[in-house]
């Protein structure tokens, strides 16, 4: 499907609009052109939207090179193809291009990985995708819409756009009356099919945006008092239910092994680079990005981008090298 916002190179982004619409018709220059510097367009392609605070294991991803491997499938490959099992099986072999881990990082995921990583991460995968889909398709059946009519309703945080063109935001139906129904990200992670993502400082689409991303920082040693707020400490407590109540991707019987950002960042050979802040505690650290699994809950881990590391040493934290 066309985009309206794109990656077409690493570190580049576009978009591509057409005149303003009214009622599917294209308006005159005269009225889209409200003044000097501004000009209504309309989308011309698809919005890819990135669900706020969830992260759900991949149907299908880009495996990587090897010359050993010449028949591993160029592009986009479900993750039930044989060649990710071979891949997951020891994605440290020889011919990969290099990824440098530090050895705990190396020795937490070993014990993760192996022959049945690959299916096991499939075998979740397919209920995520399902039960998204039997969510919108249920609240547009329970208001009566068809595909055509059917509306969402997006909330926003402080970044609008992830770094592939996505919209970032937290989704529901649109819907004028109240009480609205919780929206899916908090309903995924209640439900136990997605795993909790949560990067700072998008925590609360609800509240109101004001000021500078840096006035957003908190208090060192005040982690525990965003933790319990807002969308945050919802989603948290919706997480710790499903986790305790093994639903879904929580099973005790064959729970999600390699979580999807590990199998990302395994995949694309590029070592985890957000710093993690331990909601569990009252520290004054951001762990290193390649510690987050010594935050053992994942609901308890509140990722930091590097290029925002600065601001919270600036007010205090203490922040490691890369």
């Amino acid at each position: 499907m066309a985009k309206a916002i794109e990656q077409p190179v690493p570190g580049i982004m576009v978009g591509h609009g057409l005149l303003a619409r009214r009622n599917g018709v294209a308006q005159p220059v005269e009225r889209i052109v409200h003044d000097g510097d501004t000009i209504n367009i309309a989308a011309d392609g698809n919005f890819g939207v990135r669900l706020l605070g969830v992260d759900a294991p991949e149907v299908s991803f880009e495996l990587p090179r090897n010359p050993d491997f010449p028949d591993f499938p160029k592009g986009f490959t479900a993750i039930g193809h044989p060649a990710w099992t071979t891949f997951l099986t020891d994605p440290f072999a020889k011919g990969f291009p290099e990824l440098t881990l530090r050895t705990a990082l190396h020795g937490h995921l070993a014990s993760r990985l192996g022959p049945a990583a690959a299916a096991n991460h499939a075998a979740h995968a397919a209920p995520a995708t399902q039960a998204l889909r039997d969510m919108i398709s249920g609240d547009l059946t329970e208001q009566g819409h068809t595909e055509s009519t059917f509306k969402l309703r997006l909330a926003f945080a402080h970044e609008v756009l992830d770094r592939y063109g996505r919209l970032l935001c937290y989704v529901n139906r649109e819907q004028r009356d109240k009480p609205r129904p919780d929206p899916y990200n908090e309903r995924l992670l209640a439900a136990g099919h997605v795993l909790p993502y949560f990067i700072w400082p998008n925590v609360d689409p609800f509240v109101r945006q004001e000021g500078r991303v840096a006035d957003a920082v908190p208090a060192p040693g005040g982690a525990r008092r965003i933790a319990e707020a807002g969308a945050l400490g919802r989603a948290r407590h919706a997480v710790r239910r499903a986790r305790e109540s093994g639903l879904g991707l929580w099973t005790p019987a064959n729970p999600l092994a390699l979580l999807p950002f590990e199998l990302r960042f395994l995949a694309q050979r590029r070592a985890p680079d957000r710093y993690v802040l331990d909601l569990s505690d009252d520290g004054r650290e951001l762990l290193h990005p390649q510690s987050y699994f010594r935050v053992p809950n994942p609901e308890d881990r509140l990722y930091v981008n590097a290029e925002h590391a600065p601001l919270f040493r600036e007010r205090g934290w203490s922040v490691p090298p890369l």
